[in-house]
């Protein structure tokens, strides 16, 4: 052990060898030196717990072969681009909704420059940034006004903060959601100012338990869709229509979160029906707040239309401000929102429901394609083209599936972990799937160009 120590390196020695010192020109000498110290540190750490024997791991020219790498790493962005081949289309953990081609150059452009985000050019004065999506997405919806905050939790929140504050809002406890990362809809809910009251049982809910439910310091009943988990059996919903009507009668606010949100009808992709933004809107309801980055193929936001005297007292509260969007983000979703003015340019153009509105047919001629590219590449892999099924995901269409085709490949020698694990090490990193020890590529979610660029990474393991 103790020669092992001895055979560090000095961090001078390091800084001094032609390796190190080049990286001068791209980082400031104290994070240069740190990232030495840190490497030595943790071989010297490895060394006194035994988990390092080996003189040559301490070699001079292995450590600063690791410093270098290091030093790589640290100036390269954590976030990057992964090629995603679960199957999964709006895989939360890999960023949900790619945009769409426009949207991107839309970004690139209003990044690269500055912008009228709150000038209004018509009048040479102060505008306000509110201003770019409210005619688009009041056009879309039918409602009379629109607000657009980060998330939908943050939406949420905010129409509770501004309009029921110190009231109760009832909600069925059929709707009390995660929505994940440990947030639930009753602390959004009791942090928004507002009382919970809950209404019905879990699995039923009767239009006679919230009028039984309603007293003097009742101020809306909050509709929440259940969009990310599915209550099946012995069940029972209030019809939208009947809810508004009883809110409405009894002079309270009628509000629904529809969570992920959508402005299509996608039961010709054989999906089952979702309420649309335009259906809760027509159905009466005061505010509906929605979510930009699932369904509807757009940046993370959170959508709010409804009733401008409504969305007035939200733009009027301090939490608005604190909760608002930048230029990016209204840019893409405005790019988007603009493409579903007519229903075929939002299906050829936006990646989401490009990937969702593929036919079977489509995607056997791509795994066909793959399958081939990989054959040509390597003739004793065992490669396979198998019926599969794909997720939506992003708290979209729980439990719901669509039919695919899954390419499955394994290698000689590998195992399938061993494999999975080189294709996440790459530079534009594979996401895979493991079954039966073979990996698996889903090509619903793939792109022309990425099917390529697999078979390459394929070629050289």
């Amino acid at each position: 052990m103790k020669h092992l120590l001895a055979n560090l390196p000095k961090v001078d020695k390091v800084l001094a060898d032609d390796r190190i010192s080049q990286w001068q020109d791209q980082l400031a000498g104290t994070y240069i030196k740190e990232t030495i110290q840190v490497e030595i540190d943790r071989l010297r750490q490895a060394i006194l717990q035994g988990e390092l024997k080996d003189e040559g791991q301490v070699a001079f020219d292995q450590v600063v072969s690791q410093i270098d790498h290091a030093l790589q790493e640290r100036i390269q962005p954590s976030l990057k681009p992964v090629i995603n081949a679960t199957g999964t289309v709006l895989h939360t953990n890999l960023g949900r909704a790619p945009l769409s081609q426009e949207a991107v150059e839309a970004i690139h452009a209003i990044s690269y420059s500055y912008s009228n985000l709150e000038y209004d050019l018509e009048a040479g004065s102060r505008g306000s940034r509110y201003s770019h999506l409210k005619d688009v997405l009041k056009q879309i919806t039918g409602a009379e006004d629109a607000l657009v905050v980060n998330n939908n939790a943050a939406a949420v929140l905010l129409m509770l903060s501004a309009l029921t504050a110190n009231q109760e809002v009832l909600i069925s406890r059929g709707e009390l959601v995660e929505i994940g990362g440990s947030f639930r809809i009753p602390d959004v809910i009791t942090q928004g100012g507002a009382i919970l009251h809950e209404v019905g049982a879990t699995n039923k809910e009767h239009l006679s338990d919230y009028e039984a439910a309603i007293n003097e310091n009742t101020g809306a009943i909050l509709r929440v869709h259940t969009s990310n988990f599915a209550l099946v059996g012995f069940t029972e919903k209030v019809d939208s229509a009947d809810l508004v009507q009883l809110a409405h009668d009894r002079g309270l606010l009628a509000l629904n979160d529809l969570g992920s949100g959508l402005f299509m009808d996608m039961r010709q992709f054989g999906l089952p029906y979702e309420p649309t933004v335009q259906e809760s809107i027509a159905a009466g309801y005061d505010i509906v707040t929605f979510s930009g980055d699932k369904l509807l193929g757009g940046p993370q936001a959170g959508i709010i239309v409804g009733k401008k005297v409504l969305l007035d007292k939200l733009r009027a509260h301090p939490l608005t401000r604190a909760l608002r969007t930048d230029k990016v983000t209204l840019t893409a979703l405005e790019v988007t929102m603009r493409q579903y003015l007519k229903d075929e340019i939002a299906l050829e153009k936006i990646p989401v429901l490009q990937k969702i509105s593929q036919s079977l047919e489509d995607l056997e001629v791509k795994a066909a394609s793959l399958k081939h590219q990989i054959q040509s590449l390597l003739p004793d892999w065992q490669v396979d083209c198998l019926a599969g099924q794909s997720q939506i995901g992003g708290g979209s269409y729980p439990g719901t599936t669509l039919p695919t085709v899954l390419v499955q490949v394994q290698h000689p020698t590998w195992s399938a972990a061993q494999l999975e694990s080189y294709l996440r090490g790459q530079a534009k990193p594979i996401i895979a799937r493991i079954h039966q020890d073979a990996v698996q590529f889903d090509v619903r979610t793939l792109l022309e160009e990425e099917m390529s660029e697999i078979a390459q990474v394929l070629n050289q393991a």
